[in-house]
C-alpha cells in the first residue's frame, strides 16, 4: 500500500523512543561497552536465533575471542566449536573469514560506512545498519525480522516479506520512520518492540505504544500480518552415519565435511547411502570389525529446505588401518578427553549418547 501521511504516523519514532526509555532492554551483553566488533558478533548470532539462546554463546565466544585479532588468528575448528548448537554454520565461517579480512586490511579497525560493511562476507544491509547505529549511534536503517513484523502490522503491508516488492516497500517504511538523531536507542527499541510486544503470536497490543495508529490492530487483523511465506512440503533425504569405535571403545572416528554445503567444515561421522554396503565401506579402508553392527533408532534433523533422516550404525573395530592417520580429514575423537571441534547438532547428540553408554 502507498505510504501514508497520516499525522499520527509522524510521531511513530517518538512513541517508540518514549516506550524504550521505560521498557526497553538495556543490559544485554552486547549493549555493555558497545563497539563495532561486539555488535557485529551479536547481530550475526541473533540472525534466526532467540536472544535467550544467544546470550551464553555470545559470552563464551567473547571470552575466547574478545577482539577481531583473536578471532582472525583463531583456528577454524575452535571457532566452529564455539558455534556448535547455534546452527546455520555458514554464519560462523563468514564471521571468521570477515575477521581475517578486517585484520589483514586494517589491523582490526572496522569499516565505518554502509558501503564498506556490506562488501564483507555475511554482512547484509540490515546488519551493516545495526553495526553503525548500535555501535556508533550513526543514522542507519535496519530491517530485521522484528522490525518487519512491527511495520507489516502497523501499515498492513500485503505480501510475504521475502518478495522483492514487499521488501522494497518495507525498506521505504523503515527509512521513513528512522529518526536522524538518537538512532542507537531507536534501533534497539524497534528490536525490543518486536521481540517483547509485537510477537509472532498473541502480540501484547494493549501495552504497545503504537496501538492507536496500528492499522492491523485497529482493524482487528493482527493475526494476518505479516503474511507468511507460501508453504512447501519439505522433501526427505536419508543417510547412514557410521559410528566406528576404537577397539577399547574410548575413541570414535570423525570426518571433516567439505567447506561448502550442509554442515560445511564441521566434523561428522562418515556417511554412506542407505543402499550401500557397510561391509564394503569397511573393506575399502582396511577396517576389521570386532562385533556385529548395532542399529540405533533413526533421528530426524530438519533444515530449511529438507528433512534429513539419520540412521546411526554403531560398530566397534578390532583393528584400525595404519593409513588412517594419514587422512587429514579424519580424526579419532577421544570421548574422555575430546578436542575442541565444530560438531553438527545431531553428531553432538549421538556422541553424548555414545559416551553415556560407554
Amino acid at each position: 500500500m502507498p505510504l501514508s501521511n497520516n499525522s499520527k504516523q509522524v510521531n511513530f519514532s517518538e512513541a517508540v523512543l518514549n516506550w524504550f526509555q521505560d521498557h526497553g532492554r538495556k543490559n544485554l551483553p552486547w549493549q555493555l561497552n558497545p563497539n563495532p566488533y561486539r555488535v557485529w558478533v551479536s547481530e550475526i548470532m541473533l540472525q534466526q536465533t532467540q536472544v535467550a539462546t544467544v546470550i551464553p554463546y555470545y559470552e563464551n565466544f567473547m571470552q575466547s575471542f574478545p577482539e577481531v585479532k583473536k578471532l582472525a588468528l583463531a583456528d577454524e575448528d575452535k571457532v566452529l566449536h564455539h558455534w556448535t548448537g547455534l546452527g546455520y554454520y555458514a554464519r560462523a565461517r563468514n564471521l571468521h573469514k570477515t575477521a581475517k579480512l578486517i585484520y589483514d586490511k586494517s589491523q582490526g579497525v572496522f569499516p565505518d560506512t554502509l558501503e564498506e560493511l556490506v562488501d564483507l562476507p555475511g554482512i547484509g544491509r540490515s546488519t551493516a545498519g545495526a553495526i553503525l547505529a548500535l555501535a556508533d549511534d550513526k543514522h542507519a536503517v535496519i530491517l530485521d525480522g522484528n522490525v518487519k513484523r512491527v511495520l507489516c502490522r502497523y501499515h498492513c503491508v500485503e505480501g510475504w516479506s521475502g518478495q522483492s516488492s514487499t521488501q522494497k516497500q518495507l525498506w521505504e517504511l523503515a527509512t521513513k520512520h528512522t529518526p536522524v538523531n538518537n538512532c542507537r536507542s531507536y534501533t534497539q527499541a524497534m528490536m525490543d518492540l518486536g521481540a517483547t510486544l509485537c510477537t509472532r503470536s498473541k502480540p501484547s497490543c494493549s501495552t504497545c505504544p503504537l496501538q492507536h495508529a496500528c492499522q492491523a490492530h485497529l482493524s482487528q487483523r493482527t493475526s494476518e500480518f505479516p503474511h507468511k511465506k507460501p508453504r512447501k512440503k519439505l522433501p526427505v533425504k536419508v543417510t547412514q552415519m557410521l559410528i566406528l569405535q576404537s577397539k577399547n571403545g574410548t575413541k570414535v572416528l570423525l570426518e571433516k565435511r567439505p567447506p561448502h554445503g550442509i554442515w560445511g567444515s564441521l566434523w561428522s561421522f562418515p556417511e554412506i547411502q542407505v543402499n550401500t554396503s557397510i561391509s564394503n565401506f569397511l573393506q575399502n579402508y582396511g577396517f576389521i570389525a570386532q562385533d556385529e553392527i548395532i542399529s540405533w533408532n533413526s533421528m530426524r534433523h530438519t533444515f530449511s529446505h529438507f528433512h534429513l533422516d539419520i540412521k546411526p550404525q554403531v560398530l566397534r573395530l578390532e583393528k584400525e588401518p595404519a593409513m588412517l592417520m594419514e587422512k587429514h580429514d579424519w580424526h579419532w575423537y577421544d570421548l574422555k578427553s575430546p578436542k575442541q571441534l565444530g560438531l553438527a547438532a545431531p553428531v553432538k547428540a549421538l556422541l553424548k549418547k555414545l559416551g553415556n553408554q560407554s
